[in-house]
């Protein structure tokens, strides 16, 4: 041992190795802080959005409105009954809940038609639309025709024929709007013609007919059948149909008069059907 080992020795120094640069290398990676940083970074990766509010904050949101598609599976969830148990959710996020069931409870629907056969006098399903309470669409659809056209009935439907020569099959169109009102408050204007072209039924007392409801057929024309025109401008104030028509356009004006009469349209239902049960 050389003289200057004891007196590092005493000093309580260690002697140095060629190891030390390495070591203090290796402290630094794998320092305790380093590492818990590391796993909560790790962690914070892993998890998933949480859906229940009380549980997640602000990561609520996040996972609520992710997609459009997600919006979608949750009302169709709140409608059928496989939501998440209403006892996990907090009392805001189950009146959300109902609220979105009950917007895409009522759906209002309009068609578009061309002529068939001789002179164009039959009617042809060239477009359907559908939408929600609130006016969103949810289904826009050209479709395809089943029989040669001989009127496009372009000035009234606004139809031509690059709109529906390459258009989907009636029946497929038809299957979804058969799955999309099913156990649906349909509201519409002459909804008669609608499901007649699309050649469909839906239950007498789940329809909504803006043509057939005798206290605003009374009011606005004299208990004559009114337009959908005529009905728009009494009821909502707005003009519609200035020129070629547009079935969303026409479906949202059919959503917007149930609307504004909606309370005393149901109330009106609600005594004539206490009348039909006492006789």
């Amino acid at each position: 041992m050389s003289s200057s080992e004891p007196d590092q020795m005493r000093l309580g120094n260690k002697p140095k190795t060629s190891r030390t640069s390495s070591n203090s290398r290796e402290k630094t990676v794998g320092s305790p802080k380093s590492c818990r940083l590391h796993i909560s970074m790790e962690h914070l990766q892993m998890q998933q959005p949480n859906v229940y509010r009380r549980a997640a904050g602000s990561n609520w949101l996040a996972a609520t409105v992710s997609s459009s598609d997600n919006k979608v599976h949750v009302a169709k969830a709140a409608e059928d009954g496989t939501a998440p148990d209403s006892e996990h959710l907090t009392k805001s996020a189950r009146t959300r809940q109902r609220k979105m069931a009950q917007r895409n409870r009522y759906l209002a629907m309009d068609c578009e038609m061309v002529g068939v056969g001789h002179n164009g006098q039959e009617d042809m399903l060239a477009r359907v639309s559908i939408v929600n309470i609130a006016g969103h669409v949810l289904l826009d659809k050209h479709v395809k025709p089943r029989h040669p056209v001989t009127d496009y009935r372009t000035s009234v439907s606004g139809i031509r024929p690059h709109d529906i020569e390459n258009a989907e099959d009636f029946a497929t169109v038809q299957n979804e709007v058969v799955k999309m009102i099913h156990g649906k408050i349909l509201v519409g204007h002459a909804l008669r013609n609608d499901l007649a072209v699309l050649n469909i039924k839906h239950p007498f007392e789940q329809i909504r007919d803006t043509s057939r409801y005798k206290p605003l057929c009374k009011l606005v024309s004299n208990g004559h059948t009114p337009s959908l025109k005529r009905l728009t401008m009494a009821v909502l104030g707005q003009e519609i149909q200035t020129g070629e028509h547009n079935s969303v356009e026409d479906a949202r004006s059919a959503m917007g008069i149930y609307n504004r009469i909606a309370a005393d349209w149901e109330k009106y239902l609600d005594k004539k059907q206490l009348q039909q049960q006492r006789f």
